[in-house]
């Protein structure tokens, strides 16, 4: 076998272990998970989240995680714990403790302080005995199924299903509270999720940016609001300001002859594609690129006749949608 191969092998190997240990929680998860999640959610507080070292930097995700999607969470290292940083827990708050053994020294104070104050306490280790577990007020019990390492010294096959454990919480805390992408984006305005969500209402022109007339607006007026505008087209509006038209370039070119001698209700093309304001930007998007067009005019969600704005492809690609 090629050192490439060995490589590949082990890779596998490791991954094929991993997949099937999840598995293997996933069969085992009972009522104890139940009762975790309900204790989180009846948290007047935070969920603390502590680990010591690999458990620490799961529980660092964790907290990342719960905290993003409505469960206010955050880090506390254990160590730092037992140099003032118990402080930062009180009466509300609820903890979860990550630690494969269940022995974790750095812990005690932790433990103890939880125990001494009636935190509550949601312990997370692989044996059944351990300390941890015994002194928590909600056990979870990991498949005690050793490491992908081979030796049993390597934190991969635990701090997996630590890892798995944690998602699981927080996606039942989530679909609990019906925590919705919006709500998601409240928590996560930045970086590419963040584009994904933000709404047409964040990205469109309004007021006295619209490109709009009326329809009896002879086409020399028009022009000029189309050039000053610089969308490349005008929206056309009845006496009650309702959107009934919109004029384009190939618009422009089907009735170049005599063009000034229309006006822009006889030019439009009527009834044109208008999305929400309330819409997600990947919508507009979806939109413009089926219809093949650069720019959209977005509407009142309650009343959808209502012109409210105007969003074009470059403002998408400029918040990264695209």
């Amino acid at each position: 076998m090629t050192e490439q191969a060995k490589f590949l092998t082990a890779g596998k190997r490791v991954i094929t272990q991993e997949a099937s240990a999840l598995n293997t929680l996933a069969d085992q998860l009972g009522d104890s998970f139940s009762q975790a999640v309900s204790l989180l959610l009846n948290a007047k507080g935070r969920v603390i989240i502590s680990g010591m070292g690999k458990s620490g930097h799961i529980a660092r995700k964790i907290a990342a995680t719960f905290a993003s999607t409505g469960t206010p969470a955050h880090f506390v290292h254990p160590a730092e714990a037992s140099h003032g940083d118990l402080g930062m827990m009180t009466h509300g708050d609820v903890v979860l403790v990550l630690s494969n053994s269940g022995e974790t020294p750095e812990l005690a104070d932790l433990v103890a302080y939880t125990r001494r104050f009636g935190i509550p306490m949601i312990g997370v280790a692989s044996k059944p005995n351990s300390t941890l577990l015994k002194r928590a007020d909600v056990s979870i019990v990991l498949p005690d199924l050793g490491e992908a390492c081979g030796t049993g010294v390597v934190p991969t096959i635990s701090t997996t299903m630590t890892l798995a454990l944690g998602d699981a919480l927080a996606v039942a805390l989530m679909e609990y509270r019906d925590f919705t992408p919006e709500n998601f984006r409240e928590f996560h305005p930045g970086g590419k999720l963040g584009a994904r969500l933000s709404k047409v209402s964040d990205l469109m022109h309004v007021a006295q940016s619209l490109p709009l007339v009326r329809a009896q607006t002879p086409m020399s007026d028009t022009l000029l609001i189309i050039s000053q505008k610089g969308f490349g087209v005008v929206g056309v509006t009845d006496t009650d300001e309702k959107l009934i038209g919109i004029v384009t370039d190939g618009d422009l070119r089907r009735h170049m002859t005599g063009l000034l001698d229309h006006t822009a209700g006889e030019v439009m093309t009527a009834s044109p594609a208008t999305i929400a304001s309330d819409a997600l930007a990947e919508e507009a998007v979806a939109i413009m690129n089926d219809k093949k067009i650069t720019c959209l005019f977005a509407v009142d969600s309650e009343n959808p006749e209502r012109v409210s704005g105007i969003i074009h492809i470059h403002d998408c690609l400029r918040a990264g949608i695209v």
